[in-house]
């Protein structure tokens, strides 16, 4: 049976907050972080992260965050002055974690981005590790490119002029699609699918002009590295928690995936996006 997208999210993000809180740092970063260099900590490099795509977007008095994950950039953004934080997920426990430690003037919503509908216009846009979830394995090339180009033209429509998106996705690299790992497909991220560079921009020509692109695959092998050392020295205490088999799943997964970036079969993609003027009469 296929699986909806927002039980496969909760498939993979619902395993329980306790469990991750064991391996990622203590915001519960799940996204590739930005290390400074081989020997920075996790919490000082996600928090680099998140730093970096609040930059990108710029001073924000209404900001969005798609795949809004523990909140990490929800809360950040209320620090640096933003008003209102709407976070979108999929994910039950995620939203509940949110909900109970998040400050004044952030919002979660548990909610698809196909079904979101603004209150009020967003001066900037982040999507962290989401678009991973939006195409299936079964979708064709035309399909795939086609949800990718819905997200980019709502993400154009809920946006003030002048605002942006700041995206980070993981994509395919040397590998194929047809080569992509079924362990991977079918055991932690059910019913989903990476983006090539291609489908990106097929999916926001004409649409959004990409600001700056770039491929960070080396952070996300540190990163995944990092998270395989944090659960093999807290393996006793996951056991307790999830059990043998899961532990083990995650074990196998991390590691397969740090491998994968290191080898380039995948990449870590970083991307700024802005709408493309309409017409040329809104120069004037």
């Amino acid at each position: 049976m296929t699986l909806s997208a927002a039980a496969a999210v909760r498939h993979h993000y619902d395993v329980g907050n306790d469990f991750y809180r064991l391996w990622l740092d203590p915001g519960l970063t799940y996204s590739c972080a930005l290390p400074a260099g081989p020997d920075d900590g996790l919490a000082a490099a996600q928090a680099r992260k998140v730093a970096h795509h609040l930059d990108a977007v710029g001073p924000c008095r209404h900001l969005l965050d798609v795949g809004c994950g523990w909140g990490g950039v929800l809360d950040a953004a209320l620090e640096r002055g933003t008003r209102t934080a709407v976070g979108l997920t999929l994910a039950e426990e995620q939203a509940a974690h949110v909900r109970a430690t998040a400050r004044p003037g952030v919002e979660v919503r548990v909610e698809n981005w196909t079904d979101h509908e603004p209150d009020a216009p967003y001066d900037g846009i982040v999507s962290v590790g989401a678009l991973e979830h939006f195409a299936r394995p079964e979708d064709d090339d035309e399909r795939r490119v086609g949800r990718y180009r819905d997200f980019l033209t709502r993400c154009r429509d809920w946006l003030v002029p002048g605002g942006v998106l700041s995206l980070q996705t993981i994509a395919y690299g040397s590998m194929d699609r047809s080569e992509a790992s079924a362990f991977i497909q079918q055991d932690i991220f059910p019913a989903a699918d990476l983006p090539s560079l291609v489908d990106l921009a097929r999916a926001a020509d004409g649409l959004m002009e990409v600001r700056t692109l770039r491929d960070d695959r080396p952070h996300y092998a540190w990163t995944c590295e990092r998270w395989l050392a944090n659960l093999r020295a807290h393996r006793d205490e996951a056991v307790a928690l999830v059990g043998e088999e899961v532990t083990a799943r995650y074990e196998r997964y991390l590691l397969q995936s740090a491998l994968g970036f290191r080898m380039g079969r995948i990449g870590l993609l970083r991307m700024v996006l802005a709408p493309r003027q309409r017409a040329w009469g809104a120069l004037r």
